[in-house]
């Protein structure tokens, strides 16, 4: 059993421990000690990691025995820690920004999860702290003014600067008290109290004040399995994921030369010109493709139109439809890039399977395709157009 220093003092940064046990499990080494306070992976709070003697702490995880595995590399500079052995004392430094951020994040959640139970009697399913954003799982869906007034909330409390403490009590005791949710757990519950706020059975590491939350903003939301998922940020995740926004908005009001309130309008007016612009130029290129179909038309011999072009497989498709839909024309049209596109399409009035032609040219220089009778298409054939053309010209006229 490994006495959990971060339980009494979440603040703790760097500590001296006496070492329990080193396993070498696979590829990883474990270490336990017997005091830590590098915070293992629970209660949707991901672990701590830092240093520990000639060690670095890439994970910390909970063990069945109720110790706490620290999963250890070497650092750099360090020989790999073979001098160091079971009884040792070594070292500890937790990460502390990293350890900051999960506080701020954490205490945020039972703040806003406070709020909307005490402004809707809306509950917390579950609760996930991510490494850019973290997420809150609530009971049913909420609306927009519902959520906007239970970040306001959660923000009133946060300003107030309150106090958030630590206490020990019995299951017994617990039963008396008005926590937000029922514990998981029977015996000595660790409580997580939000000054006239919020009260909570919780092996967490918080803040001592609201203050330092700094803030909570709720930055999206969508239906989940029955309820809504919020996703949310406090403190220095929400600075960051503001200042990326301010950039945003910054860039595209010089590119547009609007104000930030005229984007909405600006980016609408945007892509209604695009879509008549796709329009303009779809048309366009219908034309354009009724000309050139016209001109591979005239290029026909014995009702057979083979030409290699420098074009996609779109475009192969709509010009080989274009010919193929006027009477007595077999069309084979291959790019000229490789390995080769290729598309065959024939006339209604034409005795030629355009899929089974295709699948004799797939055959001879190899790719994939399919397709059928009417027009069939394909790639990866490994061949010159002039080869691949004069292969289908054969195929077709036998």
């Amino acid at each position: 059993m490994t006495n959990r220093l971060y339980y009494n003092d979440p603040y703790l940064r760097v500590f001296d421990a006496s070492i329990s046990s080193i396993d070498q499990r696979e590829t990883r080494l474990i270490v336990t000690l017997d005091s830590t306070a590098f915070y293992p992976t629970s209660g949707g709070q991901p672990f701590d990691t830092g240093t520990l003697g000639p060690w670095r702490v890439i994970e910390t995880v909970d063990q069945d025995d109720g110790a706490i595995g620290h999963i250890v590399e070497p650092l750099p500079a360090a020989d790999g820690g073979s001098h160091v052995t079971v009884g040792d004392r070594v070292h500890g430094e937790v990460d502390w920004p990293r350890r900051f951020d999960h506080m701020q994040q954490h205490t945020g959640q039972h703040v806003l999860s406070a709020a909307f139970e005490r402004l809707f009697s809306v509950r917390t399913v579950s609760f996930h702290l991510g490494a850019e954003a973290s997420t809150i799982d609530l009971a049913r869906e909420v609306s927009v003014a519902e959520l906007a007034a239970a970040e306001d909330q959660a923000n009133r409390i946060v300003w107030e600067d309150r106090s958030v403490t630590i206490r020990y009590v019995t299951s017994e005791e617990a039963a008396r008290l008005p926590l937000r949710k029922e514990p998981a757990r029977e015996g000595t519950l660790r409580l997580i109290e939000v000054g006239d706020f919020d009260l909570s059975a919780c092996g967490g590491t918080h803040v001592a004040r609201t203050g330092a939350i700094g803030v909570i903003t709720v930055t999206a939301w969508e239906r989940f399995k029955g309820g809504y998922r919020l996703e949310f940020l406090c403190g220095a995740r929400a600075l960051n994921r503001f200042r990326a926004s301010r950039d945003t908005v910054s860039s595209l009001v010089r590119l547009l030369s609007v104000t930030p309130n005229e984007l909405p309008d600006a980016t609408a007016r945007l892509l209604a010109e695009a879509r008549d612009q796709k329009r303009t130029i779809a048309g366009l290129q219908s034309e354009l493709a009724a000309f050139r179909a016209a001109e591979l038309a005239a290029s026909a011999v014995d009702g057979f139109v083979g030409r290699s072009l420098d074009a996609d497989a779109g475009t192969l498709k709509a010009l080989a439809a274009a010919v193929s839909a006027r009477s007595g024309y077999t069309v084979v049209l291959v790019s000229t890039r490789q390995p080769a596109l290729v598309v065959v399409a024939r006339s209604a009035d034409v005795p030629v399977d355009a899929d089974h032609l295709l699948a004799a040219l797939l055959a001879r220089f190899g790719g994939r395709g399919g397709g059928k009778p009417a027009i069939a298409q394909g790639g990866g054939l490994q061949g010159s157009p002039d080869a691949i053309l004069a292969a289908a010209r054969s195929l077709a006229s036998a």
